[in-house]
């Protein structure tokens, strides 16, 4: 986990030089890249605060997806960091967009079929709403873990 880290703080340092080719992504895709919701970090070591750190070797996408939990179970706010293409950080957008205000149990029940669905991914892309639904489901590990220790 500490390399995945590493790893994807110095990919965030890198600038990106090349313009997305729009013509291979879907409005959608295109709307969540160029206007990305959410983008940001949490304080990781805040107790209502739940990490999740993955990434697909194959391809070099990382993303880091933290949700915050008030008192009676629901996501209030969300945040995002990706390094990767623009179908990932659409992806990621998005998932921060739809676990907002929904419980810890709606927000398990989200799935990569859905993020795919509504982004139009094809399936060469459909890896990066993988991710998404991977970062969810580790980011409420985390916040789990973090209550049970209370």
């Amino acid at each position: 986990m500490a390399a995945l880290q590493r790893s994807f703080n110095s990919l965030l340092k890198l600038r990106r030089t090349q313009s997305m080719p729009v013509a291979l992504y879907h409005a959608n895709v295109l709307d969540h890249y160029e206007n990305p919701r959410n983008v940001g970090s949490l304080d990781k070591k805040d107790k209502t605060v739940g990490t999740g750190l993955v990434g697909a070797p194959a391809c070099g996408d990382v993303m880091k997806l933290q949700i915050k939990v008030d008192e009676d179970g629901k996501i209030i706010d969300a945040k995002f960091k990706t390094f990767g293409c623009g179908s990932a950080i659409a992806s990621s957008s998005l998932a921060t967009e739809w676990v907002k205000g929904k419980t810890l149990d709606e927000a398990k029940k989200l799935k990569n079929t859905d993020i795919a669905k509504e982004l139009s991914l094809p399936p060469v892309k459909l890896h990066c709403s993988m991710l998404a639904e991977d970062a969810i489901k580790a980011a409420l590990e985390d916040y789990k873990k973090k209550q049970d220790k209370k």
